[in-house]
């Protein structure tokens, strides 16, 4: 019986060696080998045409005094109610273009042209009443050469005719300013332009010096700008002025600094400067806040395009292309060019370095950079860069 059961317990022992359990774990643990080698594989090259990298290099950079204002127009006028009358009609609307002598608006001139009538009778009076005493003097000279009238008679014709010219003359006045204020009732437009604001509406009581209409010339816009004063002294007539207007995102405009205030502002401390559109195209819109800078020196620094430029919160950082591979580079930058949009770089870059124009959110550092043919020749199908195989 014994000899039965140690027999049983050598074949167990032989099936269980046969069954090799324990060589399992290691199979796994060459199997999870494999998945981090996997996981480690490299980046896939960036294929990147010429376009798509710039080269940094040293530029003029242009510094001055900030300088902050609105745009106005030169030629404006504000035009007011020179009679008291009623308005009987406003012509044009806000934004309308008007030309020189147009109609604007028309206030009541009822009484105003009564007056005139009134005055034109008084003068036609005064004139039939100075010829007769003209003809009156006339007749007593007559008669004095011949001895039938007195010296006293003459004096008295003489005396009715003199005032008689007096009243003709103050008649003449009394049409002369009745006709003025009949032309008054009719507001028309000084110059070409249009209407910037309407402020009376048909029926409003139209005192003198009441506001009625304004009209601007939009082609004499210029920058009336401010410039603190212990930065005036550097401003001069003639320098370039680089700046921007809010409502036109992403466009500069340049000018020529027209004339310096020779007096600052007592509370602000501040200089006024007029500032001249260089260019044709320019804001067409008054009131708008701008501001840019006085070119008032320039220097020569390192300078690079504002699309190359990672910004991180306060960090910024390029991705630069060494040895055909992506190093990404911190950078330290300077002030802006708003002519240009450039940066300047204060460190990190040198002047010759590549980078890419446009970095992508993909980019990895050590990432393998292969150009490609140029965009103009490559088919319009292909991406300009992507990541190789995608």
């Amino acid at each position: 019986m014994l000899r039965k059961t140690i027999l049983a317990l050598a074949v167990a022992s032989a099936l269980v060696a046969c069954g090799k359990p324990g060589k399992e774990p290691e199979k796994d643990a060459s199997a999870s080998a494999t998945a981090k080698a996997g996981d480690k594989k490299a980046p896939a090259s960036l294929i990147a045409a010429p376009e798509d990298l710039v080269t940094v290099e040293t530029n003029a950079l242009a510094s001055g005094p900030v300088i902050t204002g609105s745009v106005q127009p030169e030629r404006k006028a504000d035009l007011r109610a020179e009679v008291s009358a009623i308005v009987l009609q406003v012509m044009k609307e806000n934004g309308e273009a008007v030309k020189k002598g147009d109609l604007l608006v028309r206030l009541d001139d009822t009484s105003i042209r009564d007056g005139l009538n009134s005055a034109d009778e008084a003068m036609r009076a005064s004139t039939q009443s100075l010829e007769q005493a003209t003809r009156m003097l006339e007749r007593q000279k007559t008669l004095r050469a011949s001895g039938m009238t007195s010296a006293q008679a003459l004096e008295d014709a003489e005396i009715r005719r003199n005032n008689a010219q007096s009243d003709l003359a103050a008649a003449k006045t009394r049409t002369v300013t009745a006709r003025q204020q009949l032309h008054r009732t009719e507001v028309r437009a000084p110059f070409d332009g249009i209407v910037s604001e309407r402020k009376v509406s048909n029926g409003d009581t139209a005192q003198i010096g009441k506001e009625l209409i304004k009209v601007i010339d939009p082609t004499s816009m210029r920058f009336e700008g401010l410039v603190s004063a212990d930065k005036i002294g550097v401003v001069k007539v003639g320098q370039t002025v680089v700046f921007r207007i809010n409502g036109y995102p992403g466009q500069s405009f340049n000018g020529k600094v027209k004339r310096v205030d020779p007096a600052a502002n007592p509370v602000t401390r501040q200089v006024e400067v007029l500032v001249d559109f260089a260019e044709k195209s320019q804001s067409r819109v008054a009131g708008l806040y701008a501001e840019g800078r006085v070119e008032a020196e320039s220097t020569s620094t390192l300078m690079m395009p504002s699309s190359a430029l990672v910004l991180n919160g306060d960090n910024s950082y390029t991705w630069r292309v060494k040895d055909r591979t992506l190093v990404k580079t911190p950078v330290t930058l300077g002030v802006r060019d708003d002519r240009s949009g450039n940066w300047q770089v204060k460190s990190g870059l040198a002047s010759g370095d590549v980078v890419m124009r446009t970095p992508g959110s993909n980019f990895k550092d050590g990432q393998k950079v292969e150009l490609s043919a140029p965009k103009a020749v490559a088919s319009a199908s292909t991406p300009a860069a992507g990541n190789k195989g995608n």
